[in-house]
């Protein structure tokens, strides 16, 4: 079992998930922000210990079973984030969801993958 990050996030980025994480497993860090309008959670690295949903400021982190019917796709969306290079991610991601290839805000994100 591995925790997701979903929707609520986007535009979001608070961090707080990122200092509590024991695993280092939430990117991408500050440095290494690419103009991501979200964070994602490293499935193989998850050790499930749950460290970061309490402190996640909008909610946007589950535990796998427990991400809701309508972010389901996200859980796939922040394992293709480490299994993919940038190049790919984006290719299959921003036909069906636009905001991953820009800095949107918060206030354009769509509702759903």
């Amino acid at each position: 079992m591995t925790y997701v990050i979903a929707e609520p996030c986007i535009g979001t980025k608070d961090r707080a998930c990122v200092e509590v994480c024991p695993v280092d497993c939430i990117h991408p860090r500050v440095e290494a922000d690419k103009d991501e309008i979200m964070l994602y959670i490293n499935p193989v690295e998850c050790i499930d210990c749950g460290a970061c949903e309490p402190v996640c400021p909008v909610q946007a982190i589950f535990s796998e079973a427990d991400t809701p019917e309508q972010w389901k796709e996200y859980i796939e969306l922040n394992a293709d984030y480490f299994a993919l290079d940038r190049t790919a991610f984006s290719t299959l991601y921003t036909p069906t969801f636009p905001l991953l290839g820009s800095s949107a805000s918060r206030s354009a994100s769509p509702t759903t993958l």
